[in-house]
C-alpha cells in the first residue's frame, strides 16, 4: 500500500513547491491537492453547509499549484483530490490536465467527484441535481480529447464537433481517473466511466472491506482484467489503522496534512513520516 498527503493549498499556507519538495523528502509517494472556485456567500448556501473554515474560499487555482507542485519534485505523483468537475469546462480541463501530465513526465492522477455545495455548483452554470451525469459526460469527452487527434462527442451535456488538441498526456490514454464518493451509486460510476474508486475515510473498515470486494467483483464480471484500485482519502495517520486498510486491499491512503504555515505543515509530516517507510510497497 502506498502512502500520500492531501492538504488544501490555502493562500495562507505552506506554498505548494514546498509543501511538495517536503512531502517527497520524506518518501511519500503522492500529493493531492482538493479545490474550491469560491464559496457562496449567501444566506442559503451558509444555511445548507454551515460556516466552513478559511481554507475552503482561500484555496489556490487546483492546476496552477499542482504545477508548482510537479515542477519542484522529481518522482512525487500529483493528484487532484478532488478536481470538481461539473464545475469545469471540459475541453479546457482536458488540455490542462493533458498539459500537467506531459509536463510532469505522467506523474497525475486525476481524482473527480461531482462536488456538494448546490450554489458553488450552479454558479458554474450546472444543474446541482444532474451533476453526476454532467461529470460522467465531461470525462468521456475529456477521454476522447486525450485519446484521438481528431475528437467529437455529442452527448447531452457535453457537445463539440471535430477539434484537435495538443498536447496529449504523457499516460497512454491520460491520466488514471480516481472517482470520489461514498454513496450507492459510485460503483457503477466507477466501472462505467473511472479507473479506480477514492472514497473518503470516515466508513467501518468492515463496511469498506465489503464494498471493495463487491466492486472488484463487479469489475471481474465487467471484463476488468485487474482488481479495481482504491485509494483512501483522509485515512488516520495511525499504524494499526492502516494495517488494516492494507489487509482489505486499499491500495493507497491519503493522510491530511493541516492547511498551514510551513513549520507547522513540516512538523506534521516529520511526525507521519515514518508510516511512508513502514507502508510503502
Amino acid at each position: 500500500m502506498k502512502l500520500g498527503i492531501a492538504m488544501f493549498p490555502a493562500d495562507f499556507a505552506i506554498r505548494p513547491d514546498e509543501l511538495a519538495r517536503a512531502v517527497e523528502e520524506r518518501g511519500f509517494e503522492s500529493l493531492f491537492l482538493p479545490e474550491h472556485t469560491h464559496m457562496p456567500a449567501t444566506e442559503s448556501s451558509r444555511a445548507e453547509v454551515g460556516e466552513l473554515p478559511a481554507h475552503f474560499s482561500r484555496t489556490h487555482d487546483l492546476f496552477v499549484a499542482l504545477t508548482y507542485a510537479a515542477a519542484a519534485t522529481r518522482s512525487l505523483l500529483v493528484g487532484t483530490g478532488i478536481c470538481l468537475l461539473p464545475q469545469r469546462d471540459p475541453i479546457v480541463t482536458a488540455k490542462a490536465v493533458a498539459t500537467l501530465d506531459a509536463l510532469s513526465g505522467g506523474r497525475v492522477l486525476f481524482g473527480v467527484g461531482a462536488g456538494w455545495i448546490s450554489e458553488e455548483i450552479a454558479n458554474h452554470g450546472t444543474d446541482p441535481a444532474r451533476r453526476w451525469s454532467v461529470m460522467a459526460e465531461r470525462v468521456e469527452a475529456m477521454r476522447e480529447i486525450w485519446e484521438k487527434d481528431v475528437a467529437e462527442f455529442h452527448g447531452e451535456y457535453v457537445r463539440f464537433g471535430p477539434l484537435s488538441s495538443w498536447p496529449k498526456p504523457h499516460q497512454p490514454s491520460g491520466p488514471p481517473v480516481l472517482v470520489g464518493g461514498s454513496g450507492p451509486r459510485v460503483a457503477g460510476r466507477v466501472l462505467d466511466f473511472g479507473d479506480a474508486w477514492m472514497p473518503h475515510a470516515g466508513m467501518p473498515v468492515a463496511e469498506l472491506a465489503e464494498r471493495i470486494a463487491k466492486l472488484r467483483a463487479a469489475g471481474r464480471a465487467a471484463g476488468r482484467a485487474d482488481d479495481v484500485p482504491v485509494t483512501v482519502f483522509g485515512a488516520e495517520p495511525d499504524a494499526a489503522h492502516l494495517t488494516e486498510l492494507r489487509e482489505i486491499g486499499v491500495n493507497r491512503a491519503l493522510l491530511y496534512a493541516p492547511p498551514a504555515d510551513a513549520y507547522t505543515v513540516r512538523s506534521f509530516l516529520d511526525e507521519v513520516a515514518p508510516l511512508a517507510t513502514a507502508f510503502q510497497d
